[in-house]
C-alpha cells in the first residue's frame, strides 16, 4: 500500500523517507515487508502521501500477522527486539559472553539507556555452596571488564545494582563525544560484552526474554578436545519447564565445536536455560575404580546418595502464587539435572526426581513417563488423596541408592492432588507405570525411600542381578 501511493504521488523512496524524517534503508525495508511498521510508522506514511485512511487500514488489517504482538506487548519506551543473538565462548578457563541486539523503538518518546544483566551461579541446584563461593570472592565489576557499543559507538556505563553474584547496567546512549538517543522508528544494533573465569560461572547460560523480541538465536563455542554436551530446557508464564521445543545443532569451526538454538516469537516472560557437560573433564570408569558404580556415576551427575538426612526429611510445601518464582527455578532445576543423569543411563520404565535428590526441601518433582514423545509432569505440593486397593510388585530403582534394585508393592491407581504454579489445586489419576513413578517421588518428598515399602523380609537384588534394565515395566492391560 506505501508503494502504491508512493507511485501514485510521484515521490522516489529518498524523498519519501526525507519527508518521514527517517532513515532511507529503514523505509525501504518496512516498505519491502523484511521490517514490521509501528503504529507511528503508519500514521507518518499516511499523513505525508495522504492516503485517505488506506495505509493506516492496511497496517490494521496487518497486525494479527506480525506488528500486532509488537504494539500490544511493548517493553520500557516501547522497544522492539527484532534480533536476539547471545553468543558465549570458552578457552578453557574463561567465558566470554557478547549480546548482539536489533532493537526499535516503537514507542513515542526517545529512549535514552538499556539494562542489561549479568547474573552466576557457581554451583547450580547448590546454593549455600554458590552463596559460601561469592562470599568468600564476589564478582567484581573489574574482572567482568563490561564493554558495549550502540552501532559501533561506544555507550557510557552506569551501574544500578552491584551485588556478589549479580549485576545490572545501564547502557547510556552517550559517550564522551555526545548523544544518540534511539528516537521513534529508529532502530539500532546493540553489542554489549563480558568475561567470567569458570571459576565463578557454572555450566549453565540463561536466557530471559524481557522485551518482545522476534527472533531469538544462541550460540555456544566449545573446545572441541573438551568433547561437550549440550542440553537445554525452556519455561514461560504459561508452561512449566520443559526440555526445548526445537533441537540444539552441532557444528565444528576449527578447534571448536558450535552448539546453536533458534527460536521465532519467544513469548514475553519465557526463559531458556542451555547446560553443558565436558566428558573429557568427567573421571573415566576404566582408569577410576570408584565411577564403575552406578551410584558413583549418579553422584557426579548431582544427585543427592542414600545417608544423606535430606532424603528421610519431609519436604517444605510451597505457598503458590505467591513463591511461582522460586517453583519455577527449582524445576528448571530438577529438568537439568535430569538431563544429566540420562547422559549415565537408559530409562525404558521412564523416570522421575524430586528436590530433595538434588539437595533442596521443597515440595516439588518431575515425571517423565516412558516413550519419547510423552510430555513430563510437574507435581507441586503432591500429595495421594485416594489409591485403588489393587495392587502389583515391580521392580524399581533409585536414582539416590542406584546400585540396587528393589521389588515394591504399588497401587494400580492413584488421585493425586497438586497444585499449578499460579495456585490452582487440582487432582490428577495414574495408572499402571505412571502410578508407580509417580508414588516413588511423593514418597521422596515425604522423606520415605521404596525401602520403606517392601515387604517384610525381601531384599533389595544388585543391578548386576537385575535383568529388567532399559524395559518397560509389564502389565495385563485394561482393566
Amino acid at each position: 500500500m506505501i508503494e502504491r501511493w508512493r507511485v501514485r504521488r510521484r515521490m522516489t523512496k529518498k524523498a519519501l523517507a526525507e519527508t518521514m524524517g527517517l532513515d532511507r534503508s529503514y523505509v525501504s525495508h518496512v516498505a519491502a515487508g523484511r521490517h514490521g511498521a509501528s503504529a507511528s510508522f503508519a500514521r507518518k506514511a499516511e499523513a505525508v502521501l495522504n492516503a485517505g485512511g488506506e495505509i493506516w487500514q492496511a497496517w490494521q488489517a496487518a497486525q494479527p500477522v506480525h506488528q500486532r504482538t509488537l504494539d500490544a506487548a511493548r517493553g520500557p519506551g516501547g522497544l522492539v527486539v527484532e534480533h536476539d543473538h547471545a553468543e558465549l565462548g570458552y578457552d578453557g578457563s574463561t567465558f566470554v559472553a557478547t549480546m548482539r541486539r536489533v532493537i526499535t523503538n516503537t514507542g513515542p518518546e526517545p529512549v535514552t539507556r538499556y539494562l542489561v544483566r549479568v547474573s552466576v551461579d557457581r554451583h547450580p541446584g547448590d546454593p549455600e555452596a554458590s552463596n559460601r563461593l561469592y562470599r568468600r570472592a564476589p564478582l567484581t565489576l573489574d574482572e567482568l571488564n563490561p564493554q558495549a557499543w550502540c552501532d559501533g559507538e561506544p555507550m557510557r556505563q552506569v551501574v544500578k545494582f552491584d551485588r556478589d553474584s549479580f549485576k545490572e547496567i545501564w547502557l547510556k546512549f552517550e559517550n564522551d563525544q555526545g548523544r544518540f538517543p534511539l528516537y521513534p522508528d529508529e532502530r539500532a544494533t546493540l553489542e554489549y560484552s563480558y568475561r567470567i573465569g569458570d571459576d565463578k560461572w557454572g555450566p549453565w547460560f540463561q536466557r530471559a526474554i524481557r522485551l518482545p523480541t522476534i527472533d531469538l538465536s544462541v550460540r555456544l563455542r566449545f573446545p572441541t578436545d573438551l568433547d561437550a554436551i549440550v542440553w537445554g530446557t525452556e519455561t514461560s508464564e504459561t508452561a512449566e519447564a520443559v526440555p526445548l521445543r526445537t533441537p540444539i545443532n552441532r557444528s565444528r569451526e576449527g578447534d571448536a565445536d558450535l552448539f546453536d538454538w533458534t527460536a521465532t516469537g519467544p513469548p514475553l516472560n519465557a526463559r531458556y536455560r542451555l547446560e553443558w557437560r565436558f566428558r573429557n573433564r568427567n573421571q573415566d570408569a576404566e582408569d577410576h575404580p570408584d565411577l564403575r558404580l552406578a551410584s558413583d556415576r549418579m553422584k557426579t551427575a548431582g544427585i543427592v546418595q542414600q545417608g544423606d538426612p535430606i532424603l528421610n526429611a519431609v519436604a517444605e510445601r510451597f505457598d503458590l502464587p505467591a513463591e511461582a518464582e522460586q517453583a519455577r527455578d527449582l524445576v528448571d532445576q530438577l529438568f537439568a539435572a535430569m538431563q544429566r543423569v540420562r547422559e549415565h543411563h537408559v530409562f525404558g520404565k521412564g523416570m522421575g526426581l524430586a528436590a530433595p535428590q538434588i539437595g533442596v526441601g521443597r515440595a516439588a518433582a518431575v515425571v517423565q513417563p516412558p516413550g519419547d514423545d510423552a510430555d513430563p509432569i510437574v507435581l507441586l505440593n503432591p500429595r495421594v488423596v485416594d489409591a485403588s486397593p489393587d495392587t502389583d510388585e515391580q521392580y524399581e530403582g533409585c536414582l539416590s541408592f542406584f546400585d540396587v534394585r528393589g521389588m515394591v508393592p504399588r497401587p494400580l491407581r492413584l488421585e493425586v492432588e497438586h497444585t499449578t504454579a499460579h495456585g490452582q489445586r487440582t487432582i490428577t489419576v495414574f495408572e499402571d507405570a505412571l502410578a508407580r513413578l509417580v508414588a516413588h517421588e511423593v514418597d521422596h518428598l515425604h522423606g520415605h525411600l521404596y525401602l520403606d515399602r517392601m515387604r517384610p523380609g525381601t531384599e533389595p537384588i544388585s543391578v548386576s542381578e537385575y535383568k529388567g534394565t532399559g524395559k518397560a515395566w509389564g502389565y495385563e492391560g485394561p482393566r
